[in-house]
């Protein structure tokens, strides 16, 4: 029998404490062992909880108990959860974590920790909740050479912008939807700001390309800038906007790499992407193009890829699972602004016709879009193709025209 302790019970711990109880007999078959529950740690009492004996609120119990062979870390953030999961494994634990806040700031040194102890560190419900992407990358595609990741990583997110698509809504009113739906926190800045998908698409690169991709190298924006006339526009490019975590390989052994809401062609394998579920992107040299798709967040979607872990590391005891990446180094991001990309631009001038002159004349070859009911001062095109330090250039030579600039979304023409 392998003795377990989970930390936090939460929405996912109290999900893998159902699923380990709920389904023990099949997990024990796959697992070749029976796995018993000897620790839940909360600071909070569940007096009717059926495994309210197992409470504990002091965390040295686990640390110093030598039958805890594995930790479930399903408390988030960084702090404790980092200095609890590090103890954990100088003590001979092998850890199984759902914190992508964690992996993607610590992941580099918890695995060097891991390898050297010969421990499993093992992190799949970081990305994509219940949808298989982490096991999948580092065995079923470790043949290929990644050329690039690209995905809808944050349902909250998509579900805002599908609600924006579909149904008109604008961006408050979807939100405060979501949040009635229970799709978006209280404080929901980490998703709409963009740094939940940035700290997933970090934790892909890592895996990806073998060196610690920390989120702060990343270029971040969020959706709260996406208008309906934002929108409308994509409608009638024959696109929709999603927000997109992007990563390939650049030139001098640098990645390109980004966070922020795209157009997408109606197209695209992710345009069709909708509600609260997550699809990635995954272009090999061999495979060529495999897409993972599923809910990304939920209690028991996220509890059964951490289940999925459990049994990995009770049948990897002796012979640990190869997963690490080297850490990060500065300048290993390039910047985003020597990147090649077409933009969406909407613009506001008091003269619209002399500003479309001055646009196509600063943007040769721009493609004007029109939307109904569109104001008179209103106008948009989609720009060709060229390094953004150059679109930005241009589009302060039409702010200086006194032409402002409401928006600018990226176009991914390749996606």
């Amino acid at each position: 029998m392998v003795k377990i302790a989970i930390m936090g019970h939460g929405v996912v711990g109290s999900g893998v404490a159902e699923v380990l109880c709920s389904h023990a007999d099949n997990i024990a078959k796959r697992a070749k062992e029976e796995i018993e529950i000897k620790y839940i740690l909360d600071l909070r009492d569940f007096p009717d909880s059926p495994l309210c004996d197992r409470f504990i609120k002091d965390f040295s119990i686990i640390e110093a108990d030598p039958e805890v062979r594995i930790v479930v870390e399903t408390m988030g953030g960084l702090h404790p959860a980092y200095d609890f999961v590090k103890r954990c494994l100088l003590a001979g634990k092998s850890v199984v974590t759902s914190n992508k806040e964690l992996v993607a700031a610590k992941g580099a040194e918890l695995l060097a920790i891991a390898q050297k102890k010969n421990l499993n560190f093992l992190f799949e419900a970081s990305v994509g909740g219940g949808i298989p992407i982490i096991r999948p990358m580092s065995q079923c595609l470790a043949a290929n050479d990644v050329i690039e990741i690209a995905g809808i990583l944050n349902g909250t997110t998509n579900f805002i912008l599908t609600k924006m698509i579909h149904d008109s809504m604008d961006f408050s009113d979807a939100l405060a939807l979501a949040q009635k739906l229970g799709y978006a926190e209280r404080n929901p800045a980490a998703d709409i700001e963009g740094q939940d998908a940035c700290r997933k698409i970090c934790i892909l690169a890592s895996l990806a390309y073998g060196r610690h991709v920390y989120p702060d190298q990343v270029h971040t924006e969020g959706i709260t800038g996406v208008t309906l006339a934002d929108v409308e526009y994509a409608d009638a490019w024959g696109g929709v906007i999603k927000l997109i975590g992007r990563v390939k390989r650049a030139q001098q052994e640098k990645l390109s790499m980004i966070v922020c809401p795209m157009l997408l062609s109606r197209e695209s394998q992710l345009a069709n992407v909708d509600d609260v579920f997550n699809g990635i992107m995954v272009r090999g040299d061999s495979t060529g193009d495999v897409v993972f798709y599923g809910k990304g967040a939920g209690k028991l979607p996220t509890a059964s890829a951490v289940v999925a872990d459990v049994i990995d590391c009770v049948k990897h005891f002796r012979a640990r699972k190869y997963l690490f990446w080297e850490e990060g180094k500065e300048g290993y991001v390039g910047n985003y602004l020597d990147d090649s990309t077409s933009m969406l631009i909407r613009l506001r001038a008091e003269n619209a016709a002399l500003a479309a002159e001055n646009t196509e004349a600063i943007f040769e070859g721009a493609q004007r879009l029109y939307r109904k009911q569109a104001p008179k001062e209103e106008l948009a095109y989609i720009v060709p193709e060229m390094p953004e330090r150059e679109i930005r250039k241009k589009l302060e030579r039409l702010e200086k025209l006194g032409i402002s600039v409401p928006s600018a979304i990226r176009v991914a023409n390749d996606l």
